[in-house]
């Protein structure tokens, strides 16, 4: 049986590809700024910013989710909120498919949860290292400072591009999984976003049992881009649902 949930409940925020924990620094200082959660902390998937992968830890949606379970028992939390932004919002929701009762809620930002063969081969052709150096220096240069430690950023890129793949095959969120998933769960969307769209969100939602999509507006895909106070404002309000018993 699942503990019940905390009436001051921990935060934990997790990043999205190509990302790393340091990048949401600035969220998990919003979120502690409300001075109303026991604790807020960020959580680096394996093969990211200045965590290696490890030897024998496959680049894969599960290794992140129990990355991501790792340091929730680590941490000793009780059923926290997880923030998830993008592929950290994937993670979260697989963890709770594959730990039923781990975590008290989870609010997602531009998470896509509807892969074909089609959309994956379309998002991970983007991801060229080669390509990016020649037409995204800047960005190419951000990433290679982000991810030297975790053994570059050309290797992130590549494997990042293989996992896409993986998602189009093989997803390990179907819209019959998504219905295991039993917190709360509030997906986001933003109307700039050019990666997920309201209504894809909207169509996740209604086969997990506890959810609601809700577009944010003026918000593009980029986290940096991203109103912090949109993000702090969701968090409060799923916090406020679960500790009031709702």
């Amino acid at each position: 049986m699942a503990n019940a949930q905390p009436l001051v409940p921990s935060v934990v925020v997790v990043h999205g590809a190509l990302g790393s924990a340091e990048q949401l620094c600035p969220l998990a200082d919003a979120l502690r700024a409300q001075r109303r959660y026991a604790s807020v902390s960020t959580v680096e998937l394996p093969g990211h910013g200045r965590t290696p992968l490890e030897q024998g830890v496959p680049f894969m949606m599960t290794s992140f989710a129990m990355a991501l379970q790792a340091h929730i028992h680590h941490e000793r939390l009780e059923r926290p909120i997880v923030f998830g932004y993008s592929m950290g919002g994937y993670a979260a929701l697989l963890l709770e498919h594959l730990a039923p009762g781990t975590l008290g809620g989870i609010v997602t930002l531009g998470t896509m949860l509807h892969w074909t063969p089609a959309t994956a081969s379309r998002a991970a052709a983007r991801l060229d290292a080669t390509t990016m150096k020649e037409k995204a220096p800047a960005f190419a240069a951000l990433l290679a400072e982000r991810h030297e430690r975790a053994g570059g950023w050309e290797q992130l890129v590549g494997r990042t591009a293989t996992l896409l793949r993986a998602l189009g095959d093989d997803p390990p969120l179907t819209d019959t999984i998504l219905t295991s998933v039993h917190c709360p769960v509030h997906l986001l969307v933003g109307d700039r976003d050019d990666s997920v769209t309201l209504e894809e969100a909207t169509r996740a939602a209604s086969h997990l049992p506890h959810a609601r999509a809700s577009m944010l507006h003026d918000t593009p895909h980029p986290i940096e881009k991203v109103s912090l106070a949109h993000i702090v404002q969701e968090v409060s309000d799923l916090a406020s649902l679960l500790t009031s018993g709702s």
